[in-house]
């Protein structure tokens, strides 16, 4: 049996891909369009997404989180630029990467020491990590379906039952 925290992963790689999806069968503006919002833009949100996922993938590679939060952010204005395809194509490389990684840790229930620049010591595994990673997405993805209702467009079910179904 899969580890829940693989498989809530495997769902936010999933999720991210469905909502993805569905912007690329909208118009190609709405994408970078700035509208009122927590977020100014879906390219945003999704640079966002993408650069937390950078940084805790860091981390587990070994990085500090200071370190592996200076290199994520800078991709922010690159990544923000890129057409919705390419932001596609990074998120796959980044999840193969992920892939790559959990295969060759024998333990994810495994302590992860974490000094936050911000908020000192944290004491985790790479299971709450894990967790911590497809929440975030999910709440993010959640921003994206509340802009594209706010832009006259629907979005698409992307809820882990879903996810459960089709697997």
């Amino acid at each position: 049996m899969v580890h829940p925290a693989l498989d809530m992963y495997h769902y936010h790689v999933w999720a991210n891909s469905v909502i993805m999806d569905r912007l690329l069968e909208l118009p190609r503006d709405i994408y970078h369009k700035e509208i009122q919002s927590g977020f100014s833009s879906v390219a945003k949100v999704l640079s966002h997404i993408y650069q937390v996922d950078h940084t805790w993938f860091e981390i587990i590679s070994g990085k500090t989180m200071k370190e592996a939060m200076e290199h994520s952010f800078q991709l922010g204005p690159e990544v923000e630029a890129k057409s919705l395809e390419e932001i596609k194509n990074r998120f796959v490389n980044l999840s193969d990467q992920w892939q790559e990684l959990l295969a060759s840790i024998e333990d994810i229930d495994q302590v992860l020491v974490v000094e936050n620049p911000y908020a000192g010591r944290l004491e985790t595994t790479v299971a709450e990590t894990l967790l911590h990673v497809a929440t975030h997405g999910a709440y993010h993805r959640g921003n994206i379906a509340t802009m594209l209702r706010q832009m006259g467009h629907t979005s698409v079910m992307q809820d882990y039952g879903l996810y459960l179904y089709q697997k």
